[in-house]
């Protein structure tokens, strides 16, 4: 496994889910005589930061400058729903494919809004296990994590996509990419009872570990690098099997101003861009961004390997009849909205 650390910077966990309105104020437009257009963006919780460093970049150039945003995060399946029931979005970005799918659904993205060279995905990440300055429970492996007496932070699957990676994560590792699905099942069960408390979404649980809850913290690679940028002192392991998180984005069908959110979609597959959600943690989908160090880990495998989301969601994540659903009533965790 590869463990990493970074050095604390003085600043606080920002808090997580927020509306941000009108970000390029007055001074965002100019040039060629035309009005100002604002756009929606709808995102899950923990890519944040990196996009207000987009935004801005984004307002600098050409096909930027007359254009402002509003910017919604939250719990990447509670933001899919609020869309499908009406919230203005004219760009979305959620951690699960199947939060993008539900729009297609409900014909607010086109069908065909993964068919360009990375598949609809912006960012990708690897689920890792987060710990306390110095490691003082020695927890570095999926099996330590189940062990007694240790306290495990991971969201609750049934509004996070954050969560769903984490449990696949560990079910793919301990099923041998769903090989053995009766070991991966019971290694959920038993992670799940060292479980506290499931926050709602990814960035709710770092907030929770930062507060002093809890031995480990099942998150992103990137929220783990956000949280040593901003001041907590948290060391963090890859293991050495682990699952590949890829976020996916999306224009809307319904944006009132399809040409420049298409250009901002452009704009994020850019080099300056993806060097920015590079600062911020995540791993660049497009070649030519340089100066990051990324571990890859050994046994390194995808939601294609576990069957894809489609069968995943209806055998696990269904809220009545899934088989993480059936672990989590057992324990008195909320599986419906």
């Amino acid at each position: 496994m590869t463990v990493r650390r970074l050095g604390a910077i003085a600043a606080a966990v920002v808090a997580t889910t927020t509306l941000v309105t009108a970000c390029g104020g007055d001074n965002a437009g100019g040039g060629d005589g035309g009005g100002k257009v604002q756009l929606a963006l709808v995102a899950y919780s923990t890519p944040q930061a990196a996009f207000e460093d987009v935004i801005k970049a984004f307002q600098k150039t050409p096909e930027g400058k007359n254009v402002t945003f509003t910017q919604s995060y939250g719990a990447s399946g509670d933001q899919s729903r609020a869309v499908a029931n009406g919230l203005k979005a004219d760009i979305v970005e959620f951690s699960l494919e199947t939060d993008i799918t539900r729009l297609v659904k409900a014909g607010i993205v086109a069908e065909d809004w993964n068919s360009g060279p990375t598949k609809g995905m912006l960012t990708k990440s690897v689920v890792v296990i987060g710990t306390r300055k110095g490691n003082p429970k020695g927890i570095k492996t999926w099996d330590d994590l189940v062990k007694p007496g240790i306290e495990v932070l991971t969201p609750n699957p049934f509004t996070s996509g954050a969560a769903r990676w984490n449990l696949l994560a560990g079910y793919g590792a301990k099923s041998n990419k769903g090989a053995d699905q009766a070991a991966g099942l019971t290694y959920l069960d038993a992670l799940l009872k060292n479980v506290p408390v499931q926050d709602d979404s990814g960035r709710k649980a770092l907030q929770t570990f930062a507060g002093g809850k809890g031995d480990a913290l099942l998150t992103y690679e990137n929220e783990a690098i956000f949280a040593q940028q901003n001041g907590q002192e948290l060391e963090y392991t890859i293991p050495d099997a682990t699952l590949l998180i890829e976020n996916p984005v999306a224009v809307t069908k319904t944006s009132a101003h399809p040409k420049e959110a298409q250009a901002f979609l452009t704009y994020l597959y850019s080099t300056e861009a993806q060097t920015i959600f590079a600062k911020n943690g995540y791993r660049p989908v497009i070649d030519g961004v340089t100066g990051f160090d990324w571990q890859t880990p050994p046994q390194l495998f995808t939601i294609q390997d576990l069957g894809g989301w489609d069968k995943i969601t209806t055998e696990f994540f269904d809220p009545k009849a899934g088989k993480v659903a059936e672990i989590e009533r057992k324990l008195g965790v909320a599986t419906e909205k």
